[in-house]
């Protein structure tokens, strides 16, 4: 299993290699690292994550690199979740509801007169 590690209040100015690089300086080997952004502006949404290499000590990285400075900002660094499986399927869907509202289509409808 992979040791992924979140890592919050991340500069809008901070690169992939730039956390990869601070991880790794930090004392960890590091699988992959990645900041993530908006989609429409390229922006930073502010947090990124990092894949530890086999063998790392997920605690230990979580203790060392919490609080430590990247870019002038202090890092919030907890062990990531996996994603809800609702995070994914985008906005503007259903919802779950069924096509139509679930009030009958307008094909079923019957006329009044």
């Amino acid at each position: 299993m992979a040791l992924k590690l979140f890592v919050g209040n991340l500069s809008r100015s901070t690169t992939d290699d730039a956390l990869s690089e601070f991880v790794n300086n930090a004392g960890f080997s590091v699988a992959s690292a990645v900041v993530i952004r908006d989609r429409a502006t390229g922006d930073s949404k502010g947090f990124g994550f990092v894949e530890l290499a086999e063998g790392e000590d997920l605690e230990r990285a979580i203790r060392e690199l919490s609080g430590q400075a990247l870019d002038g900002r202090p890092l919030t660094v907890n062990e990531a979740r996996p994603q809800s499986a609702g995070f994914s399927e985008g906005r503007g869907g259903g919802g779950g509801r069924p096509a139509g509202g679930g009030r009958g289509g307008f094909k079923t409808r019957k006329r009044d007169w």
